[in-house]
């Protein structure tokens, strides 16, 4: 098999919240408005987005400066927007946009890191360090999410 897509010159670099979009529209709000591509937080000083490219943006998340009351960890981060464009899934590039994101985090003295996964990915983030905790639970018009987290102190 011709793994052409498979490349080793990808890079990732800071974002701003509006390039997050031409990834997190298709991926994650495919039919929906623009519009739901904002999210809360992404215009916080605090938030940091983060997009990985071949010769195009292919890949974003945003880690936000926010403490989940279910965990008693100091330093908290939320992992939201990951999203790969399709022809890309499935050839790494996630796992090297969460492995930059921890490793960035953790120079930043961060405890953990959690986010809300979509059913669909519980098992790439569990594959990349992550824990389910608790039970499922529904985001109206998106679908069941799982909590998950994964310590950065380890």
């Amino acid at each position: 098999m011709f793994d052409f897509m498979k490349k080793q010159h990808y890079y990732i670099k800071q974002i701003i919240a509006t390039d997050t979009h031409s990834v997190r529209h298709p991926v994650l709000r495919p039919g929906k408005p623009i519009e739901s591509c904002f999210f809360d937080g992404d215009n916080l000083d605090t938030t940091i987005h983060f997009g990985i490219y071949d010769t195009i943006l292919i890949g974003v998340c945003s880690i936000l400066k926010k403490r989940n009351p279910n965990f008693t960890a100091l330093t908290q981060y939320q992992l939201r927007g990951m999203a790969v464009l399709k022809p890309y899934q499935g050839l790494g590039v996630g796992k090297e946009l969460i492995t930059y994101c921890d490793s960035f985090l953790k120079k930043k003295h961060a405890d953990l890191i959690w986010c809300n996964a979509r059913e669909i990915a519980v098992d790439f983030y569990k594959k990349n360090g992550y824990h389910i905790i608790g039970n499922s639970f529904h985001i109206k018009n998106i679908g069941p999410h799982f909590t998950m987290k994964k310590n950065l102190t380890q």
